[in-house]
């Protein structure tokens, strides 16, 4: 940790209740950021043959909506569409053809766990003033050249809702994040809006266990130079305020933008929506209860 990181340690509640954002440099060390990022590119070896399925929450066929749901407690794999032909196949190497890989790896990997129930992740969540901290999720995420796409603005809670609202992010950047290669756009500030949009589990037809997820809700547009870009150097961590806007542009580089995140909220204060789409079988493991 740097000394400019200790010292944002001193007042980080009072910036991220003013700005819903912030950047932490040197976050982990350079071993830690290297060991995720070798057991991000081992995720990508011995892909399984057959439907692959394209990372895309606008999807409506049930076959995506079933694996997505169903890896609340696994580790998934979920496709760039650029990646793929109209029959699935591979278009470029596995080892650049995810999008991410989700959504139980801190508690199913056991580096990635190792890092999200680290005494750093707590430090930041006491200096955040959370009481009991749970990981719902998290997600390795690739962002390749040239296949690497758009993620459009969003809130995180439209995908995790707790009320009241106590919702995290935490990401963590494994390769230095660029302008070019799609680094992360916030709209500092928008935390202290509304949450707009609801992506929820809707089960037309239980009696015979058939779930689906949609959407509910609109985004309003943002005007670009609402936006400020978050270029960091690998090792940094992003903390993402549940309700702040954000986005990431397609990598048009020629270098990956590859970053581990998760989410946490406080469920010693809020409850976790039986709406959500991601609803785990085994519950949410606290980092600690003060």
């Amino acid at each position: 940790m740097s000394s400019e990181g200790e010292m944002i340690y001193k007042d980080l509640k009072s910036k991220f209740d003013q700005d819903g954002y912030i950047v932490i440099k040197q976050f982990l060390d350079e071993k830690e950021t290297m060991e995720l990022k070798v057991a991000g590119e081992k995720l990508t070896e011995n892909v399984p043959a057959g439907v692959k399925t394209v990372f895309s929450t606008s999807q409506t066929k049930q076959v995506a909506d079933d694996y997505l749901i169903e890896s609340a407690d696994k580790i998934s794999l979920f496709y760039e569409k650029a990646a793929l032909d109209a029959d699935g196949r591979l278009l470029v190497d596995a080892s650049l053809a995810l999008n991410k890989v989700g959504h139980a790896l801190h508690t199913l990997h056991p580096t990635f766990e190792a890092c999200t129930y680290s005494d750093k992740v707590a430090k930041v969540c006491r200096a955040l003033g959370l009481v009991k901290p749970v990981v719902p999720q998290s997600m390795y995420i690739y962002k390749n050249p040239g296949v690497g796409g758009e993620v459009i603005s969003h809130q995180d809670s439209t995908f995790l809702f707790t009320e009241p609202e106590s919702l995290v992010g935490f990401w963590i950047a494994l390769d230095d994040a660029t302008l070019e290669n799609g680094c992360l756009w916030v709209i500092p500030g928008s935390h202290k809006s509304d949450v707009h949009k609801r992506f929820l589990l809707h089960n037309p037809d239980k009696s015979s266990g058939t779930s689906q997820t949609i959407f509910q809700g609109t985004h309003p547009e943002s005007k670009q130079s609402s936006y400020v870009p978050l270029a960091v150097e690998k090792s940094s961590l992003v903390l993402i305020h549940g309700r702040v806007v954000h986005k990431s542009e397609q990598n048009k580089s020629q270098y990956s933008r590859h970053a581990y995140t998760f989410h946490v909220f406080d469920e010693g204060i809020s409850q976790y929506s039986e709406q959500n789409w991601l609803q785990s079988k085994v519950g949410f493991k606290p980092l600690y209860i003060v």
